[in-house]
């Protein structure tokens, strides 16, 4: 009997197979970076051939290091980086065009056309999300509209469409000798093409946004048996599972009762909470979304607070200005001075995500002195990710009605003890890291593993959940308002930057 659940997961900057066991522990993990691609100001892209490939990878790997074959896996279930845009030929299995990221914000004059008649929330009602250049449908438009026969092929029903949950799934059971085509609803509700309440893709939305339905894939529900990987690694394993990564970190910290909210702190930051089976619609800058659907049950959805660049800032640091030589030596910096001596660093690299959606945006650093030193910056750098989320949190509170008690957290950054305990500070509310912290693998695993009964019901999965750490607020009330205060002095200052005659 297998003893084991596999979960793809397909990220920003890497890609990764973790193997677990039936009481949610790692077995086993192997990752592997993908080049990060900056042909402009803006624009961002991954090769999506690349991508598969260390996939493909990485499943060998982890199985290799754990001593484990294909026979110990019961499933496998894949979690992806969502609204990055991948368009291929059905007929040679190669992508027309780069992956465009989630990132990317090359579709603002298509994104502005679309705002023309009706404004930024013209189609809200239908897909619970505003107009903006982070979801994928004005992606795929780009593609047919820069990229030379794509239009022709994809009237003719040779180019097919999908975020990388779905570019994944198609290549694991066979590519082009009858790959599944097909997503989950957690990933088609970010596309601006999809009927929140049908759960299906809409005519009107597609011709408004400008999309053929035969690009698109069939939308199933989050957990059950789509069909059989193909690869040699694991040929025969049941692929049962598919969620967008911030659907399944929600999945994965056990947080399906309505109410219940995870933050996840990575590439960027994406905190949900939990609405139960009905859509909640934001007024205060927040996303609505589809959570996750277990087989034949109603759909969950969530308030979603999406945060472009956290963890990115971090990559930025280290790649960029080459302050730091690894990711986890910004903690020491910014331990090296007691506060941020007045410096607030704004990432807007992509424009604001929520509560703001202003693709106008750049980054700022405010409240440069001759004091500072690269200890500030570092510190404003890990603050910037916890200023954001308080952000969302209010946004959140004010939409729902629900007053945070306490925080899951997860992801990357959860190590990071300085960011943990500013952020209880400035959230004023404990801040809760899980034993498994990495719960977007986690998530996907469990929906492969229900879908073929490896874990019965979800019930038995909250049995799973053990707490590791927890941050309590320590920061006076007072000291909290002054540097909320100044952050959002800051972030005024990010607005009104790129001008339509700028091009960019």
């Amino acid at each position: 009997m297998a003893d084991y659940v596999g979960a793809i997961d397909q990220g920003t900057t890497s890609s990764r197979f973790m193997i677990f066991d039936h009481g949610g522990r790692v077995k086993s993990i192997a990752q592997k970076e993908h080049e990060q691609i900056y042909p402009k100001p803006g624009w961002v892209e991954h090769d999506p051939a690349e991508v598969w490939a260390r996939t493909e990878e990485v499943i060998g790997e982890a199985l290799e290091s754990a001593g484990l074959t294909k026979d110990d896996l019961a499933a496998i279930g894949i979690t992806n980086q969502r609204e990055t845009a991948v368009v291929w030929d059905r007929t040679t299995g190669k992508a027309v065009y780069n992956a465009i990221v989630w990132q990317d914000t090359r579709t603002d004059k298509i994104c502005d056309k679309l705002m023309a008649d009706g404004g930024q929330d013209r189609l809200r009602p239908k897909t619970g999300l505003p107009i903006a250049t982070y979801f994928s449908g004005p992606k795929v438009r780009w593609i047919l509209d820069n990229v030379e026969g794509a239009q022709q092929k994809a009237d003719a029903g040779d180019l097919l469409f999908g975020n990388m949950d779905t570019w994944v799934i198609w290549n694991l059971t066979g590519g082009v000798d009858g790959g599944l085509h097909i997503t989950d609803v957690s990933n088609a509700s970010r596309t601006l093409l999809m009927d929140l309440e049908s759960l299906a893709w809409d005519d009107e939305l597609l011709e408004i946004v400008g999309v053929p339905r035969a690009m698109l894939p069939e939308i199933r529900s989050s957990s059950e048996v789509y069909g059989e990987a193909a690869i040699d690694s694991v040929k025969g394993v049941r692929v049962a599972g598919d969620l967008g990564d911030q659907q399944a970190a929600l999945f994965g910290q056990t947080c399906f009762a309505v109410g219940e909210a995870k933050n996840t702190y990575g590439t960027g930051n994406f905190l949900l909470l939990n609405t139960g089976t009905e859509a909640v619609q934001s007024t205060h800058g927040l996303i609505t979304t589809a959570a996750y659907r277990i087989g034949d049950g109603p759909c969950v959805y969530a308030l979603e607070g999406s945060i472009a660049i956290t963890g990115a800032l971090v990559q930025w640091l280290r790649d960029n200005l080459k302050v730091i030589k690894a990711a986890p030596e910004v903690e020491e910096l910014a331990k090296s001075v007691e506060n941020n001596g007045g410096v607030y660093f704004v990432p807007a690299f992509s424009g604001l995500f929520a509560p703001y959606w202003r693709s106008d945006a750049r980054g700022v650093i405010a409240g440069l002195t001759r004091f500072v030193t690269v200890g500030h910056i570092a510190r404003a750098t890990l603050e910037a990710t916890a200023y954001q989320s308080r952000e969302v949190v209010e946004a959140m509170a004010a939409d729902s009605g629900v007053e945070l008690t306490a925080l899951k957290v997860d992801g990357g950054m959860v190590q990071n003890d300085l960011l943990m305990q500013f952020q209880a500070d400035l959230l004023n509310v404990d801040v809760i890291r899980p034993a498994v912290a990495e719960t977007t693998a986690l998530g996907a695993a469990y929906a492969a593993g229900l879908a073929v009964g490896f874990w019965a019901e979800q019930e038995d999965l909250r049995e799973n959940w053990q707490e590791d750490k927890r941050w309590t607020p320590a920061m006076d009330q007072s000291q909290r308002e002054v540097e909320y205060r100044h952050w959002k002095k800051a972030v005024t200052k990010s607005f009104d930057w790129v001008e339509k005659e700028d091009g960019e």
